[in-house]
């Protein structure tokens, strides 16, 4: 009883269950820095949410060099495979900023491998035009 209690509490808070939602989606493993842009949360709360996650049995982690890449464990149990369904069937819209950014960041691997680190120019760059992708969409909506 105490491993399900342990799968809600952990899946009880949004971040959560953004970082569950990202991996489900991409079905890849994702570096701690790739799950911190695509969710525009800091390092130091990315690796607080993915350790709760890794408790509780909802996720792994492997080691390459000096990244450290996340994935969904697999269902120990058909109780955790259910939750995970659940988690798949979140609507998209409250995912798609996220893995919209996910996928820009995952453009930037070389080799299937993240190499741009934590608070990178490259990435700065890429959310700058973003930003004016954006901004210029809303302005040609507006004068429409």
């Amino acid at each position: 009883m105490e491993r399900i209690i342990n799968s809600f509490k952990a899946l009880s808070d949004e971040t959560r269950l953004r970082i569950v939602g990202l991996l489900k989606g991409a079905g890849i493993r994702l570096c701690v820095c790739e799950i911190m842009d695509a969710l525009d949360v800091s390092h130091y709360n990315i690796s607080r949410h993915l350790k709760i996650l890794k408790n509780a049995g909802l996720t792994g982690e492997k080691r390459d060099g000096r990244w450290v890449y996340h994935s969904l464990s697999p269902p120990a149990d058909p109780f955790q495979k259910l939750i995970l369904e659940m988690v798949a069937v979140i609507p998209e819209e409250s995912l798609a900023a996220d893995r919209m950014r996910l996928e820009m960041r995952l453009e930037m691997r070389e080799g299937e491998k993240c190499v741009i680190g934590i608070d990178s120019e490259e990435w700065c760059e890429v959310l700058d035009q973003l930003d004016e992708f954006e901004g210029n969409r809303q302005h040609v909506q507006k004068t429409d």
